[in-house]
């Protein structure tokens, strides 16, 4: 396997100048008490009296802090070069280490409670809600969203989709037979009379359209006379039967219980009787629905319906003042508010959250976890050990200082138990 340096091409020269400096003295100050315990060693030696407990001070210091610059020196490196076993532990085994840290953090942080706890701390829905209630958050996600719309609407391509639509929607829904369930929409729809406001709107544009263009009724009657009829006679025959239309159509309009619209309700009513029994019916609906997909021009329908569509929405998400922006944005804001004060709400999207973040840490957090022993098989077994020892050697010293102080007062104190006890 190739190795690689790691992540740290792009580290500043100027942070790995400071942290050099400071491990660098350090270092020093480790090795200086070292010394100066040797000194103070060869100084007192075969010495007697208070001299004698300052030299077994110093020898024990000497063992600590030999002992501890052995230990920091053998995870990076081989102590004087020479290839003790286990040592310079991270150039040889930071792949095993690397094992380890990743079976650690799987265990211990990507556990489903550690996890769930933390998103229950953080109260995920009401700190959302409280920042997209702020109406410069809602345009700023407003904006986001409209931007990753328009970005999927031109990459989309209109005879893909077109032919999505077609093999997917249109061509499954026109090829199983829609007769009888339509009967039964249709059946329902007239039961109910909610086909009345339909007709109602329709007479009463048919009679304001009579009212605004008698000319046109007129005319059209006189151009529908015999030639050999007097002009005087087309002109009393087209009034007639305007003012009968006119009169039809309101008489229609007012009269809920008119014959035409009972008629009309019969007619209904028998269509969608015949369309869930009759085979008759149902097979000529059955043949329009297979001449609609044996049609060439429906696809073109199709491709151009959705051209229509992806315009105007392109169109809106485009325009910042567009009313689909700005209703975008007015819904975020009163979701967002309503998120921050509904206790409830909180909690049913917290437990949403939590159940996700669960359901994820469970399914997938070995293959997350995996990234911690690859990215550190990738690394360089020389470089990493130098990189890691320049970000964590200074405070390591700090065990060879500790190691000097300590190793003497025990020193110290076995010296003192021994003199008592001689």
């Amino acid at each position: 396997m190739s190795r690689v340096a790691g992540p740290w091409a792009g580290v500043g020269a100027d942070a790995d100048r400071v942290r050099r400096t400071g491990l660098r003295r350090m270092k020093a100050l480790a090795t200086g008490l070292l010394g100066l315990a040797a000194i103070g060693y060869a100084l007192t030696l075969h010495q007697v009296g208070w001299l004698g407990f300052v030299n077994s001070a110093c020898e024990a210091g000497m063992v600590g802090a030999a002992a501890d610059w052995f230990a920091v020196t053998a995870l990076f490196r081989h102590p004087l070069g020479l290839p003790i076993p286990h040592t310079a532990l991270i150039p040889t085994r930071k792949d095993a280490l690397g094992h380890s840290l990743q079976d650690f953090v799987a265990t211990n942080f990507l556990a489903a409670d550690v996890v769930r706890g933390r998103v229950a701390a953080v109260g995920v829905a009401r700190r959302v809600g409280t920042w997209l209630s702020d109406p410069r958050h809602a345009e700023r996600v407003g904006a986001e969203l409209a931007d990753a719309g328009r970005g999927l609407l031109h990459v989309i391509q209109d005879d893909r989709v077109a032919a999505l639509l077609e093999e997917v929607v249109l061509r499954p829904m026109l090829a199983r037979p829609w007769a009888p369930p339509a009967g039964r929409l249709l059946e329902h729809i007239v039961d109910e009379r909610a086909h009345h406001r339909l007709v109602d709107l329709v007479f009463e544009e048919l009679h304001g359209w009579l009212e605004r263009h008698q000319d046109v009724v007129t005319a059209l009657v006189r151009d529908r006379a015999p030639a050999w009829t007097p002009s005087w006679l087309d002109d009393r025959v087209a009034q007639r039967a305007y003012v009968e239309a006119l009169r039809w159509a309101g008489d229609v309009r007012a009269d809920p219980r008119h014959r035409v619209r009972l008629a009309l309700d019969d007619v209904l009513l028998g269509l969608a009787k015949d369309l869930q029994s009759d085979p008759v019916m149902q097979a000529r609906a059955m043949d329009l629905q297979q001449r609609i997909l044996e049609n060439p021009g429906v696809r073109e329908a199709v491709e151009a319906l959705w051209a229509a569509v992806r315009r105007v929405l392109e169109e809106a998400v485009g325009d910042e003042g567009s009313d689909l922006r700005r209703r975008l944005v007015v819904g975020i804001t009163s979701f967002g508010r309503r998120l921050a004060d509904d206790v409830e709400l909180q909690k049913s999207v917290d437990r949403y959250v939590q159940d996700a973040a669960g359901h994820l840490v469970t399914s997938y957090r070995d293959e997350v976890a995996t990234v911690i022993s690859e990215t550190i098989e990738r690394w360089d077994g020389r470089e990493a050990s130098r990189r890691i020892e320049l970000h964590v050697g200074r405070d390591l010293q700090f065990i060879r200082i500790n190691g000097t102080v300590v190793g003497a007062l025990v020193g110290l104190l076995i010296h003192t138990v021994t003199v008592l006890v001689g």
